[in-house]
């Protein structure tokens, strides 16, 4: 179910990740940048040809906890903010496909023609996830690739740039086969009644906004962490 999905892509990094953040000091450099490279290159590979929706946040999940990794020795805060942002704008993408009881490419491209609106905030939120310039997404990518740099890993800085772009790129092939091309369906399938939501929303607005419009203040982001 998407909410055990939810779960597990969420709830579930809290505990791993507050154990390296207590012990990142004694943590070896090299083990952990050759455990970030590999994940980020298998979530990226593996969610190329996807097209359960869940299976390809699982695989952006790794690739996620490649970014997570590589900076906590350098500077633990950073992993943090990666994790913090990760989680709202997962959470919000849950929420809203179990809102719309999406599990595929092929639903979003027929609630496109039902909820135009709940179609562009997944959207939104997918290339959120993705680190696309200028949303949420985009900001703890920006500050791990200044904090290699920074220290000396420029290679490595453009390694991870570079490795972002796999997950970038099935995500902008979701939001491409749903907007630019149909699949085969018939016309009664995207001509419903109305029907009177039951299930609960009043998170969805405050989620899409943080997961979607904080770059702007990346400068405060900036100032606590100098």
């Amino acid at each position: 179910p998407l909410l055990s999905g939810m779960t597990l892509l969420t709830w579930q990094k809290i505990a791993p990740m507050s154990l390296l953040y207590q012990i990142s000091p004694s943590l070896n450099m090299k083990i952990l940048t050759t455990l970030a490279i590999l994940s980020t290159l298998l979530g990226g590979w593996g969610g190329l040809n996807q097209t359960h929706l869940r299976k390809i946040l699982a695989y952006s999940s790794i690739a996620h906890m490649g970014w997570m990794t590589i900076i906590i020795t350098i500077n633990p805060t950073m992993t943090l903010l990666n994790l913090i942002i990760y989680i709202m704008t997962t959470l919000t993408l849950f929420l809203m496909l179990s809102l719309t009881s999406i599990t595929k490419i092929k639903s979003i491209t027929n609630l496109w023609n039902k909820a135009t609106p709940m179609t562009i905030i997944i959207f939104l939120t997918l290339l959120s996830l993705g680190g696309l310039p200028p949303l949420t997404g985009f900001l703890p990518k920006w500050l791990i690739l200044q904090e290699l740099v920074a220290n000396n890993n420029a290679i490595m800085a453009t390694f991870m740039a570079l490795s972002a772009l796999l997950n970038l790129f099935f995500y902008m092939r979701i939001i491409y086969a749903t907007t630019l091309t149909m699949f085969p369906t018939s016309n009664n399938s995207k001509l419903q009644w109305f029907q009177t939501q039951t299930k609960p929303t009043t998170l969805i607005p405050t989620l899409t906004v943080t997961s979607s419009l904080l770059l702007p203040l990346s400068p405060l982001f900036i100032i606590l962490h100098y």
